[in-house]
Parts: C-alpha cells; structure tokens; sequence
C-alpha cells in the first residue's frame, strides 16, 4: 500500500514533520528526512491497525495530487 506522504522541515525543531494527508492525525517526524520517514512508516501502520481493531476498514481515496514548486 502507498501513501502521499508531505514532508516540512520545522525550522524550530530543526528536523522534518511528516504528514499523511490521506489518513487525519497521522503525523510524525524526526530530525533527519530518513528518520522521519522510518518513523511516519510506523505511524501509518499504528493507524491502519487502529482502524482494523475498531472493525472500520481503511477505504483508500484515490485522488490525484501534483507537487512542485514555482519561483517568483
């Protein structure tokens, strides 16, 4: 299963906040981007076993999404 996963470096926390905007609540982060993805990958699978014990499947919302950047 794949997931969009938004990865922000947090200037405070001087490391990335993840996001997975697919699944409301499910963040993580960590202070370097292969940290944070390890730890996100945990964090989703927390929230898939959750929504499995409370007898809701997860219903992926297939939606197409473009990133990217503009300069100005």
């Amino acid at each position: 299963m794949k997931f969009q996963v938004i990865f922000t470096f947090d200037e405070e926390y001087q490391g990335y906040v993840a996001e997975v905007p697919e699944l409301p609540g499910c963040f993580s982060q960590g202070k370097s981007l292969d940290e944070a993805m390890a730890n996100i990958r945990e964090a989703i699978d927390g929230v898939l076993r959750v929504l499995k014990d409370r007898g809701e499947p997860y219903v992926p919302h297939t939606r197409p999404v473009l990133v990217g950047e503009i300069a100005v």
